[in-house]
């Protein structure tokens, strides 16, 4: 039997995944009439039927799965590969971000920075993953949050993160109304993630004593958040990924008391990314974002805790 030719393996792939020969023929720029005559020219070299074929689509036969178990990781591996040597194109930017990030704080400008370019294309990849550009070639950017400094990459600081007690309304209702600040440690406390105790520290810094324990712990800010914002008790919460449960009202701020940790929100990139024409232009626009966005935060107002600084996370 002759080799397979390399395209008609990588149509078989495409429509295995989708389960749907148009989309898969799209994503590979040909026509569906087109894709399945590579598919039946590859099940007749192999003499196997790789596909059952209905009008809601196609769906593996035992040897297609098979088949692709077999040829699947040879073809990420080919890609992978290859992926260094394609055209790199400035008007499409890919950019990792946090989900929480995302949703609180970039998507609700984005429209404004696209109606502004609107040669631009954004790809966003919404992941708790530090990205590692060296594996990941195609994405061109990051926002993350830390102490800066990342070696191998490019990393310019935006803003800081300030923190504050949040509870949701049926809490505060359930507490007999706010809290002043020697209260809050009667109150059902959240233990924060940080590994450095932030509760302690903000403790530290505004007076009162932390509790002798604490109501419950989560392992991640965004369930921490999500915890208060069910009632289960008051949270330090991180005042930038909790602005949208904020103004929704599903969380109150107790106090005009804020900590400043000592991690911040950056945009970091690699080398290779650095004269990429869409990264300047969205760097140019994150840098104005984060200006009008820290005049209007704690940190523009609030000095008192600027003392010591809490760790990161």
């Amino acid at each position: 039997m002759s080799r397979p030719p390399l395209h008609a393996l990588l149509g078989f792939a495409a429509a295995a995944r989708s389960g749907n020969l148009t989309r898969a023929a799209g994503s590979m720029h040909l026509t569906v009439s087109a894709l399945s005559h590579q598919i039946r020219t590859l099940e007749e070299r192999l003499g196997r039927q790789l596909f059952d074929r209905s009008p809601r689509g196609v769906r593996l036969t035992g040897e297609g799965e098979r088949l692709l178990a077999k040829v699947a990781p040879h073809l990420d591996a080919l890609e992978l590969a290859l992926r260094p040597y394609g055209p790199r194109r400035d008007d499409v930017l890919t950019l990792s971000v946090t989900p929480s990030m995302a949703s609180a704080w970039l998507v609700p400008r984005l429209g404004g920075f696209l109606a502004a370019h609107p040669q631009l294309e954004i790809n966003l990849q919404s992941s708790t993953a530090v990205v590692n550009f060296e594996h990941a070639r195609g994405v061109d950017a990051a926002l993350r949050i830390g102490r800066g400094g990342w070696p191998g990459v490019e990393s310019e600081h935006l803003f800081d993160e300030w923190v504050a007690p949040i509870a949701s309304p049926a809490l505060i209702a359930r507490m007999g109304g706010m809290p002043g600040l020697d209260d809050l440690h009667r109150w059902p406390l959240l233990g924060d993630p940080d590994p450095h105790n932030l509760w302690e520290l903000w403790f530290a810094h505004h007076g009162g004593r932390p509790p002798q324990r604490y109501v419950a712990y989560f392992d991640d800010s965004e369930a921490l958040h999500r915890g208060a914002a069910a009632g289960v008790g008051v949270a330090l919460g991180k005042l930038t990924r909790v602005r949208l449960l904020i103004e929704s009202g599903q969380l109150v701020v107790l106090t005009d008391a804020r900590l400043q940790t000592d991690y911040a929100h950056y945009l970091v990139y690699p080398p290779r990314s650095a004269d990429h024409a869409g990264l300047q232009a969205l760097r140019t626009w994150l840098h104005g974002q984060a200006r009008d966005y820290a005049a209007g935060e704690p940190g523009a107002k609030v000095r008192a805790a600027r003392g010591r600084r809490a760790g990161a996370s």
